[in-house]
């Protein structure tokens, strides 16, 4: 298959490229070339804006496309439009954040998403992001209709991962003693890897799938509990687990999923319980989670880059088990 990569040498995008040339793959990349610049020497790159310039995109055709860096709906509305003659096929990665209530649990694909922003802003507004994330499906599908795919991951982890969120806890736990941990231990949560989900979307364009898919996992009920243990038995660390609650950590001011990653409010549970049935029905599947945190911890895989230093401070966490010890006396 002839590629192109929006994007694709970041996160999820790296992992893109890399499965795509062990599968035989030939592979087009776009983007500045400002992250990661020559990490694919054996790979053609073009150089453009998606806000701007995308001349170089103009007189070529590929088999495929999938939007890794698509954030804006004019940006995207613009790069559809000008490939929709181009490509055959067009997987645009989304996200959860998309639905409009996270109030429940098991939300799938026809859940009611929000309302796309009006007007649309020129620069990313991460308040605004879910209703970001609708405008550009929307482009997508009015740009390729029939041959649009939709992908709506929800927090993606594993090597090379930039945001420190599941790098937080992987790193916390391994150091041991008492580790302050979130709300409810049975709360679910769910994270896919990224090579998971890269591997899986590639299948799906190479057979020309489409439609709305939630891409999150794993495909078995994950609490945060689960999550911190297996962490625990991943990394043979002797860490002691203090969970505070919910009511506490919200009046101490500490921020879910800032300074505690992968920990939602119980009005929000919903972001991280979705349904996953139409995914895993088309194929996707989850390697274990100690693989994954293994992989994450090793010198070769963290980014160079942490763009949201999440997680909390040592001397933060210290003081707030003392005083969750002292409300508990």
């Amino acid at each position: 298959m002839n590629l192109l990569i929006l994007g694709g040498t970041r996160f999820l995008g790296r992992h893109l490229v890399e499965a795509a040339l062990g599968r035989g793959h030939r592979v087009t990349l776009f983007n500045r070339g400002k992250s990661n610049p020559g990490l694919f020497p054996q790979v053609e790159e073009l150089r453009g804006e998606r806000g701007g310039d995308l001349s170089a995109l103009r007189g070529r055709s590929w088999d495929a496309v999938i939007d890794t860096s698509g954030y804006l709906p004019g940006e995207v509305r613009a790069s559809a439009g000008l490939l929709a003659g181009s490509v055959g096929h067009y997987t645009f990665v989304s996200s959860i954040s998309v639905y409009e209530d996270f109030g429940e649990t098991g939300l799938d694909e026809e859940a009611p998403v929000l309302a796309p922003p009006d007007p649309e802003p020129e620069e990313l507004d991460l308040e605004l992001y879910g209703g970001l994330k609708v405008g550009c499906e929307l482009a997508v599908e009015t740009a390729m209709p029939g041959r649009a795919l939709i992908i709506r991951p929800g927090m993606i982890v594993g090597p090379h991962d930039y945001t420190n969120r599941f790098p937080y806890w992987c790193r916390r736990v391994t150091e041991g003693g008492e580790v302050l941990a979130p709300g409810d231990p049975d709360q679910q949560v769910q994270l896919i890897d990224a090579r998971d989900l890269a591997g899986w979307m590639l299948r799906m364009a190479e057979g020309g799938r489409t439609g709305v898919y939630n891409a999150t996992g794993p495909d078995r009920r994950l609490t945060t509990r689960g999550m911190l243990e297996e962490i625990r038995e991943a990394t043979g660390s002797e860490a002691r687990f203090v969970w505070a609650s919910e009511e506490f950590l919200l009046e101490a001011g500490v921020k879910p999923w800032e300074e505690m990653p992968l920990w939602v409010p119980k009005e929000m549970v919903g972001i991280l319980a979705v349904d996953v049935g139409r995914a895993v029905e088309a194929g996707l599947a989850f390697r274990p989670l100690a693989e994954t945190v293994r992989d994450t911890l090793r010198p070769e895989a963290e980014s160079p880059a942490v763009e949201f230093d999440a997680g909390i401070s040592p001397g933060r966490e210290r003081e707030l088990l003392r005083a969750w010890r002292g409300a508990n006396l």
